[in-house]
Parts: structure tokens; sequence; C-alpha cells
């Protein structure tokens, strides 16, 4: 070993660690006060704030999918509902036939379903990942309010299709009898529920961290930025926001795949454009491009829905006022007010 490489490792050991910024410390503080409630409330005898909270988690999931293709990308979507619908539908037909022991679709050939969680959750990503390089290809062609109308278009699609589908309950929906499966746990415990919904939805927060700071999330960025630019530079923008958009339909896909086992029961109301418009209103309160701004979001949406719900049934008017709030005076959304501005552009 050379004296400069024993001078490079001691500088290395020297140097301190980089500190948290202030919007990690509050992401933390908001993980950790999600799963700190779901506890309290599982040891308090209280399933039901337990469920709220994985209800929670799951909705900031698919909040973590729009926001890598809204905020990230700058792909405003309004047919994520597509993307949650059918992650509910795939497990909640594979989840039918298993219990009734008929084979997919009614073909002798597929397999009679699964109550395997796993399985479930790559076929219902699989799925969404198909639609979605579908809907881009399409959609990627265009820009401003075609974008928007184009995947709002292919969502209302979707949505009519499962409500003209009898076989698998049409606008009644399809329930799922018994909550499937986890390997060696006991997913009808809440606590349970909740902590692998949890844990996906750290492991999505983790990904698309780890994505934006490699030159893919350079390239999104500056794709939403400077599109010319980038091409100028030798890559193509719209591959980018293709593979982007893909991604975001999965995550989404996996969040309506745990919704639906969540509630047992998926209907069309899931692949609504209302659920559309409240998945995109999570990621507008929350934050626009903040990594932990759809856990914002979601807490606000679910707890002003609860409780304020429980006072009136005109809430929604108290929400639309929030929404005004932020739209013209905290762009930055609840992260933004509670940990500054953005680095990013």
């Amino acid at each position: 070993m050379t004296s400069l490489d024993s001078t490079q490792q001691s500088r290395a050991k020297s140097r301190p660690l980089p500190a948290f910024t202030r919007e990690q410390w509050v992401s933390l503080i908001l993980l950790a006060g999600l799963a700190l409630a779901a506890s309290v409330a599982h040891f308090a005898g209280e399933p039901y704030f337990v469920d709220l909270a994985s209800r929670i988690a799951i909705i900031a999931l698919a909040g973590v999918g729009l926001n890598l293709a809204l905020g990230f990308g700058g792909l405003v979507s309004f047919g994520h509902a597509a993307f949650f619908g059918l992650g509910g539908y795939t497990v909640s037909v594979g989840a039918f036939h298993a219990f009734n022991m008929t084979p997919i679709l009614g073909i002798d050939f597929l397999p009679a379903g699964s109550d395997q969680m796993v399985p479930l959750w790559i076929t219902a990503m699989s799925v969404c990942g198909v639609v979605a390089w579908l809907i881009g290809r399409i959609s990627l062609g265009t820009s401003g309010v075609y974008f928007i109308m184009i995947t709002l278009a292919f969502a209302q699609m979707i949505y009519y299709f499962a409500v003209s589908w009898p076989a698998y309950g049409g606008e009644d929906g399809l329930p799922i009898y018994i909550r499937n499966q986890f390997y060696g746990l006991d997913t009808t415990n809440s606590l349970v529920f909740f902590g692998l919904s949890f844990a996906l939805l750290l492991l999505a927060l983790g990904f698309c961290q780890r994505i934006m700071a490699a030159r893919f999330g350079a390239a999104l960025t500056m794709a939403r930025l400077n599109p010319v630019r980038l091409a100028t530079a030798g890559v193509e923008p719209r591959p980018i926001k293709q593979v982007a958009f893909v991604i975001s339909g999965m995550i989404t896909g996996l969040a309506g795949a745990l919704y639906a086992d969540l509630n047992g029961f998926v209907g069309p109301s899931m692949l609504s454009w209302h659920q559309s418009g409240e998945i995109m209103v999570i990621v507008i309160l929350g934050g626009v491009g903040r990594l932990c701004g759809p856990l914002a979001g979601a807490i606000l949406i679910v707890l002003m829905e609860t409780f304020l719900g429980g006072l009136t049934e005109h809430w929604q008017f108290f929400l639309g006022l929030i929404i005004l709030m932020v739209v013209l005076f905290a762009p930055g959304g609840v992260m933004g007010l509670l940990a500054g501005r953005a680095r990013h552009a």
C-alpha cells in the first residue's frame, strides 16, 4: 500500500457523514409516526385504526407511483385509476378462482387462480406494466391537455369494460371471500397486513429515491425540464418517459392489489376517474416531486375523510378549500410547508 492510498483512506474515515436535510427528517417522522400509530392502535385493541393506517400506507403507495410520472417526469396522467383498478381486479380474479377451484377466464389450460400474495402481486404488476406500456406508446406522442385526455380515455375504457363484464361482478364488483396469504404470516391480523403494506411503501420510496439519484433520474428530470436539450445530448426523451410511466403504473397497480385485499372487495369504482382525481389530489396536497409528499397527502386526506366525514357529509367542501389554499399559497404542498423549498427545479 502506498502512502497516497493510506492518506486517501484516512481522509475517507475522517470525512463526516452527510447530515440529514430537513425534508428527510420530516419524512422519517411521518413514516415513524404512521408505524407507531398502527402499533399503538393494535395493542389498544383498535383494529379499525390499524386498518386506517393500512389504508394510508396503500393510498400513499399509489401516490408514489403517480408522483414518479407527475412529479419527477412531468407527465400529468389522469388515468392512473386504470392501474389501481387493474391491480385490484387481478388479485380478486385470482382469489375468486382459487376459492372456486375453476380455471381463470374459464379456459381449461389456465391455472385455477391463487390465494398467495406474492404471485398475485407479481401478476398484478406485470398486467399493469403491459397496459402502461401500451398506453404510454400512444399517449406519449402528445403533451399537455392531449396527454391528460388520452390517459383519461383509456382509464374510462377499462372502467366500462369492467362494468360490462358480468362474469366478474359487473357493476356490482367482485368480493374476496378470504384474504390472500403471505408465506408464514397471518394476514387476517390487522397489524401483520399493515406491516406488509408499510414494507412495500418503504421499498417503493427507496426504489424511487435510488433511480432518481441515478443517471436515469437525471435524464428523467431533464426530459421534464428541457427535452430538446436532452435530445441534443444524444438521449431520446420519449423512451425515458416511457420507462417512468411503466414503472409508475406498476407501483400504482401494486397499491390497487393491496387495497382490494384490505377491503375484501373490488369494484368498478377503483377504475373511475374519481379515483384518478383522488390519487392526484394526494400528490398535489403532499407536494409534487417530493419523495414522501404522497405520504403526507394520504395522511391528510384519510384523516379528513374519517374525522370530518363523521361530523358532516360535506367534508369535501373543506377539502376543496385546503386544495385551493395549497395551490395559491403553498405550491410545495404539505411537505413544502414542513420542510421548506425543494432542491430540485
